[in-house]
């Protein structure tokens, strides 16, 4: 992940933005916006740094946030017409860097990093999840 980052962030340094900032920004382009939970979800950015990140952005005047109809204590946050046009114009060209990258790639290389990856993340669900109870024998 930190070589891709290395790889990928003059692109997104170009644009003013830090690695975890352009994250939060191409996970709400396209979208009507987020919670901060959905946002964790969705990103690698873990729960205290993500105010900071997009208290940083609202400041840009990239995202706004609103308070959530459902649920007062919680805030949807979603792109200002400033952040849907920077999102329009630096998403497609990360995109396109990264291309350069996995060039060489086939569909077959392509599934095989996807089930590597499937894989990777099943080991670690299962090593979070509590452990299951031993069998029990039945008797007869």
């Amino acid at each position: 992940m930190q070589g891709f980052e290395r790889f990928s962030g003059e692109s997104v340094r170009q644009c003013g933005l830090t690695h975890a900032q352009f994250d939060i920004v191409a996970t709400l382009g396209n979208t009507a916006g987020m919670t901060y939970k959905q946002l964790g979800e969705r990103t690698l950015i873990t729960k205290g740094t993500l105010t900071g990140v997009i208290e940083r952005l609202e400041q840009k005047g990239l995202v706004a946030r609103q308070r959530s109809g459902d649920d007062k204590r919680s805030f949807c946050v979603s792109l200002t017409d400033a952040g849907v046009a920077l999102f329009d114009e630096v998403f497609p060209a990360v995109v396109g860097h990264g291309k350069q990258l996995f060039a060489s790639c086939s569909d077959a290389d392509f599934d095989a990093i996807e089930h590597a990856l499937g894989k990777l993340k099943q080991l670690i669900t299962d090593a979070g999840a509590p452990p299951s109870p031993p069998p029990t024998k039945e008797i007869h």
